[in-house]
């Protein structure tokens, strides 16, 4: 399968929380966008691996994707070593996107900033005929990042504001990460369950506000991106 756009996240949410909005917009104007998870946040302090997996498949069904994979990578334990790019390179050559998505390598969180590293040098690598030549060479119009828990100046703006409603129901989804649990003993308390998702939604109407629009989704390009007219 082909798609318009693929998107690396370290964590099944990670790509919803940064850009859930503008997945939806584009799988509603009919192009294909698939996301892959590096790891099964199996050292998350809420939930457990089996109950993100299922929380990723409804959230994947909100937003309409077309394929969702999980590398199944060491969470906490990502680097930028060979036999975790190649997984990379792999996934780029086998769905082939035009653009891929990776989050900002400025996050609180290391396996972000590590993310972020990771998938520049696969789509770097991707490219190339002699490395991995078993499957043939891509090469990715446009890499670009995508926020997760920090505020940044973005270099591209995307108006959600007819999708944010669907990139909500995505991430209520994942009901272990966001919702406290009232007296479960296994429950604790972190950041993602003080009020995460209504600062998602401010920070999304803090983005728009610059050209008026009611939410929006920023980013950060790997060098210049093209046009055909302004």
């Amino acid at each position: 399968m082909k798609l318009d756009m693929l998107v690396f996240a370290a964590h099944a949410d990670d790509a919803e929380i940064g850009m859930g909005g503008t997945i939806a917009k584009h799988v509603q104007a009919g192009f294909k966008a698939g996301i892959i998870d590096l790891t099964r946040a199996e050292m998350s302090s809420n939930g457990d691996v089996d109950t993100r997996l299922r929380e990723a498949g409804a959230a994947s069904e909100t937003l309409g994707l077309a394929v969702r994979d999980n590398l199944g990578l060491p969470d906490r334990r990502l680097a930028a070593v060979p036999e975790m790019i190649d997984r990379m390179v792999a996934a780029i050559r086998t769905y082939r996107p035009r653009l891929v998505f990776a989050p900002y390598g400025i996050d609180r969180h290391p396996d972000h900033v590590a993310c972020s590293k990771m998938a520049e040098e696969a789509v770097f690598s991707a490219k190339l005929r002699r490395y991995m030549p078993e499957m043939p060479a891509w090469n990715v119009d446009q890499l670009i990042f995508y926020f997760i828990n920090d505020a940044h100046v973005p270099q591209l703006l995307v108006d959600i504001s007819d999708t944010q409603e669907i990139k909500m129901e995505a991430l209520k989804a994942y009901r272990s990460q966001f919702m406290p649990a009232g007296d479960r003993a296994d429950w604790v308390e972190t950041p993602l369950t003080a009020a995460y998702l209504e600062a998602v939604v401010a920070r999304d109407r803090l983005l728009g506000q610059p050209k008026r629009l009611a939410y929006a989704e920023g980013f950060i390009p790997k060098g210049p991106m093209t046009v055909d007219r302004f």
